[in-house]
């Protein structure tokens, strides 16, 4: 049978170019002499430079994400020819006011968004030929937390590994992870390096919140132990370090083969540390929540033995297997006092609460945090999972006033399309005695104290984008 298929090439100049196609189907199968490969002469097409106009809300000039296709549905530039900044697993280019894109002349589809507190916009582009053209953008948003003082953040989120290239570089640099977080409007991002491309990832470990950060977008360098010997008894992030090599080795090799150690050594240098996607191993016998086995393929962790039914009670008594890269050792390192929190939102909710409810019906007070885990979890996006702190009014956004607001609990987690704000407990019998544990004070932090059974009133402000039909 005889079969066409149309192809779009692409070349770094324009004009005539001439280009040898060739065709076989596998190693013997070519013809002698290779005379199945033909010179074609081809005319390369100049592309458009379009320069995009990117305006906040406000006016202000700011990033945004771009999803370019044309009429058949075509991802433009083609992804399987970008290099970073714009990556190869994306649909899109993250692009700031005044930056541009190659286009051919045609129709396409614009899809412009910018995290989940902006509205996602669709707006049609039609380029002509020519040297160059200008499209304007302004963005709106439906909420925004941070004029309340509640400053979102992921703190896992990777430079190398997963779905980044190891070649022609170890991953991507600051720069373009500092593009992604200012294209998803994330005030702050932890990027941390981890077992693949350490030794290269590790040069840019500081100490501190990277240069590159804006006011209100910063970002800084830290570590998950993933690849590490301890990898078996849960993956850790270790966030706010002064010093990245635990104290006398040389190699990954040298860590320590268990979490508690390491969350000790990170605790003791001012560091905030705690567990990452914490729901992997944790599952529960016979308890498959809607959808989660789709996100299971490629971690092992999936059984036929289960019903695929949802848990309908929190915390249950079944016993998880412990088995997998999350929070495994965590029931034993929030006895010692050596864990800060534990993450959620990047695996299914029943698995990372369970175990969370059981150890705070405990007495134990271990945090919970947001993140995503990309381009690992999820490759989509960073901030896909966030987790949003509270800061004193008119404090200026810094880092370490945000991570140890994750640490006190001065926060809330989510996906960013739903928020609770502002949550408040009054007394409503005079006489028990409400207190709240402030900064200084002798009292637990994010802890309400009650000196006898009562009733308390509970307000708060709450919104969130919703889908007109819900889904599982």
């Amino acid at each position: 049978a005889l079969e066409y298929r149309i192809i779009q090439l692409y070349s770094r100049e324009i004009g005539r170019r001439e280009a040898k196609l060739g065709f076989n189907v596998g190693q013997g199968t070519q013809d002698l002499g290779f005379r199945n490969t033909v010179p074609i002469l081809f005319n390369a097409a100049p592309a458009v430079e379009v320069v995009l106009g990117v305006k906040d809300f406000d006016g202000e000039p700011t990033s945004a994400a771009f999803v370019i296709r044309d009429k058949r549905g075509n991802v433009y530039p083609n992804p399987a020819r970008r290099l970073s900044p714009d990556f190869f697993f994306h649909n899109q280019i993250y692009r700031a006011d005044g930056e541009s894109v190659n286009l051919s002349p045609g129709e396409y589809t614009v899809e412009v968004s910018r995290g989940p507190e902006y509205n996602v916009q669709t707006h049609s582009l039609t380029v002509k030929p020519g040297v160059s053209q200008k499209a304007d953008y302004k963005l709106t948003r439906w909420t925004h937390p941070a004029t309340r003082g509640w400053f979102s953040g992921d703190h896992h989120v990777h430079a190398a590994g997963c779905a980044h290239y190891d070649s022609p570089t170890e991953g991507v640099t600051p720069a373009d992870m500092l593009r992604h977080i200012l294209g998803e409007d994330l005030n702050v991002g932890c990027v941390l390096s981890w077992g693949p491309c350490w030794y290269s990832q590790k040069q840019y470990f500081e100490g501190k919140t990277s240069a590159l950060s804006r006011p209100n977008y910063l970002m800084r360098y830290d570590i998950e132990v993933s690849g590490f010997p301890s990898s078996h008894a849960g993956h850790l992030c270790l966030l706010r370090l002064t010093e990245d090599d635990y104290p006398n080795t040389k190699v990954l090799e040298d860590w320590p083969s268990w979490t508690l150690p390491v969350l000790k050594w990170g605790k003791e240098q001012g560091g905030v540390v705690g567990y990452s996607h914490s729901g992997w191993g944790l599952q529960l016998p016979d308890i498959m929540p809607d959808g989660s086995r789709e996100m299971l393929k490629g971690y092992g962790t999936a059984s036929d033995g289960w019903k695929g039914k949802a848990a309908d009670k929190l915390p249950d008594y079944a016993m998880p297997r412990f088995d997998g890269i999350g929070a495994n050792e965590y029931v034993v390192t929030v006895a010692h006092d050596v864990c800060h929190f534990i993450s959620a939102v990047d695996t299914p909710s029943i698995w990372e609460l369970n175990v969370w409810y059981h150890t705070l019906n405990a007495g134990f007070q271990a945090r919970i945090s947001g993140e995503t885990d990309f381009p690992c979890i999820y490759g989509d996006k960073v901030g896909l999972g966030r987790i949003y702190v509270k800061l004193n009014k008119n404090q200026p956004l810094d880092f370490d006033s945000w991570i140890l607001g994750v640490r006190d609990g001065r926060s809330y987690c989510g996906d960013g399309l739903s928020h609770i704000l502002d949550f408040k407990i009054s007394d409503q019998n005079k006489a028990n005695k409400v207190s709240v544990g402030e900064p200084g004070s002798n009292k637990k932090l994010s802890t309400l104290e009650l000196a006898k059974p009562g009733n308390v009133k509970v307000s708060f402000d709450v919104n969130a984008l919703l889908a007109e039909k819900s889904t599982p």
